[in-house]
């Protein structure tokens, strides 16, 4: 099982690649969403922020709102490591299940294109 901070190290890779990811590209497919991603064998929930001009940092903290994020993953502290560093494939973990999102259909095709 990987640690929080382990989780905490891929959230931040994970918000890098997303900067390096091509302006048009961002301009086309992205939309202004909030992101929770759940990691239930550590109990512990990150948020933030997705936008035109990238994936803000992940923190622990809800936001002060209160809605619900738009945009729900859940998956096993291995997993998201694993997912960040390129060694899991994100479709065959959703069907294998051992990723889930809860978002909208149009959030989950413009996501497929980003990741």
């Amino acid at each position: 099982m990987a640690s929080v901070e382990e989780c905490r190290a891929a959230l931040t890779k994970l918000v890098a690649q997303f900067d390096e990811i091509d302006e048009q590209d961002r301009a086309r497919h992205v939309v202004e969403r909030t992101v929770s991603c759940r990691v239930p064998d550590l109990s512990v929930t990150f948020y933030g922020r997705l936008h035109h001009d990238g994936l803000d940092p992940f923190r622990e903290e809800p936001p002060m709102d209160g809605r619900s994020p738009d945009v729900r993953l859940t998956i096993g502290s291995d997993d998201l490591v694993s997912l960040v560093d390129g060694e899991l494939d994100l479709a065959r973990a959703l069907l294998g299940g051992r990723v889930k999102i809860d978002a909208s259909f149009g959030d989950l095709l413009r996501l497929r294109r980003l990741i």
